[in-house]
């Protein structure tokens, strides 16, 4: 009970700040042992709360529901490696027997769920690695950039999201017209793709994480597109210069097809010149595997002398939670010869840090979108190869953030490799009941984030 005793915590919500409480400080015994109303015979008609009517067990329904949010998150990756023309059989041919499985009457047996759960990880480690493959292919291998932060004078759009097609396709499109395309949140990395990074009017970043944007979109007066997931229902402020593309749709926002922006440069053109901002923070992003193995007999001989202690990967879906405050006072505290890698938008806790370097070793190296964990995993797989040790032996601890069905995804991914002792937060899953709680703890390590310096004790002691 511990570990949930750690997780459970009460925190204060403050109403003029993004972040929220998280919503777990209800007792455990007051959550639902299940909910399910997918059939007929659900319990009075509203939902099956304590044991389905059908004989499902609560841990069955959760594990269902774990099984679908992984699911969920893969095909998000699947669907960006599809716009740029890149499929695989096999990651299909497990969505639909996964779908297939959390029907009604077809699977009671949780075991064989976890086994699923650990399948949907080597699945998803297999469609990131695909989606890698396509972003390289078609805009080449990622170098570190400086991306600086703030407005330069003239018209605008931001593009936020994860769609590097839909990016690109805006780049060739505004190209001599006079507009200025900015990132925001999950687009940052696409500075560090050559065949992006040459259109001169990609011009920097504004805003960070996804849950920013109300504040953000509110503040510059630009044309704003949203291309995936992370978008949020707009204010009145901006509302009538959002667009969508993609998968993402919001009520009264007009919606473009087939990568035609028209309708977002004319906005951008109407809306007139932003003014120029002082540009003093600057991002660096864009370290692709080849770019860290490079450093790789200078990182030998680091750790060997013991100039580099250890390497933490601090990351994922950053989320409006406070306990999510965690992660930024966790790297603060890093003493200086830890190595920090980061990637999705959780960077954005400390992005802005300037850790230095360990002789030529940047201590923070941004590797990219959430799913560059696949650069993350290739690059821990070859330090093992270089100090001839398993994964689990690598000085290497995780610590991971989650938000949503992605997290879930590489979650799994992570355990699918059986990497042990990870920490997570900002919160426990809502799917996690005791019973599984219990196999994660017991058979991978799984550890909560608890307080900053009392982890980094343990994980360097």
């Amino acid at each position: 009970m511990k570990f949930l005793d750690r997780i459970f915590g009460k925190n204060q919500r403050d109403d003029n700040n993004p972040e929220v409480d998280g919503g777990n400080n209800m007792e455990k015994k007051d959550a639902l042992d299940m909910f399910c109303y997918q059939c007929s015979q659900t319990a009075r008609g509203t939902g099956c709360t304590v044991r389905g009517v059908c004989g499902k067990e609560p841990t069955v329904a959760r594990l269902q529901d774990n099984l679908l949010f992984a699911m969920k998150g893969i095909s998000a990756y699947l669907y960006h490696a599809r716009e740029l023309g890149y499929t695989d059989e096999e990651v299909d041919a497990f969505l639909e027997r996964g779908f297939y499985s959390t029907l009604t009457n077809v699977n009671f047996d949780p075991g064989r769920f976890v086994e699923m759960a650990l399948e949907a990880g080597h699945m998803n480690l297999k469609t990131m690695a695909l989606l890698k493959k396509a972003h390289i292919e078609t805009y080449g291998e990622p170098e570190p950039t400086e991306v600086p932060v703030g407005a330069v004078k003239g018209p605008g759009i931001l593009a936020t999201g994860h769609s590097m097609k839909a990016l690109a396709e805006l780049l060739k499109q505004t190209e001599g017209k006079g507009i200025n395309v900015y990132t925001h949140s999950e687009l940052l990395p696409a500075h560090g793709y050559p065949e992006l990074k040459k259109y001169k009017h990609l011009v920097g970043q504004l805003g960070g994480p996804w849950f920013d944007q109300r504040q953000t979109f509110s503040r510059y007066p630009v044309a704003i597109l949203g291309t995936s997931n992370c978008v949020l229902l707009p204010q009145d402020e901006y509302k009538e210069r959002m667009f969508t593309s993609g998968v993402a749709e919001l009520p009264g926002v007009e919606h473009i097809e087939d990568y035609d922006f028209t309708p977002v440069i004319e906005k951008a053109l109407e809306l007139g010149d932003l003014e120029e901002e002082p540009r003093d923070t600057v991002l660096t992003t864009g370290f692709g595997a080849s770019t860290i193995l490079s450093l790789a007999p200078k990182i030998k001989e680091l750790v060997e002398d013991g100039k580099i202690k250890r390497f933490i990967l601090v990351g994922g879906c950053d989320s409006p939670l406070a306990q999510a405050k965690y992660y930024t006072e966790f790297v603060e505290k890093l003493p200086e010869d830890v190595v920090v890698l980061t990637l999705a938008c959780g960077k954005y806790r400390f992005n802005e840090m300037d850790l230095g370097d360990i002789e030529g070793v940047p201590r923070l190296i941004d590797v990219g979108q959430c799913n560059d964990a696949i650069v993350a995993v290739d690059v821990a797989v070859a330090l093992t190869e270089l100090f001839g040790v398993e994964l689990n032996e690598l000085p290497l601890t995780i610590v991971c953030s989650w938000m949503e069905q992605k997290a879930a995804a590489i979650l799994w991914s992570l355990l699918a490799l059986d990497i042990k002792g990870i920490y997570l937060g900002p919160i426990l899953p809502g799917w996690a009941n005791d019973d599984i709680i219990k196999v994660l703890v017991e058979n991978y390590d799984l550890r909560p984030i608890g307080d900053p310096e009392e982890d980094i004790k343990q994980i360097l002691g």
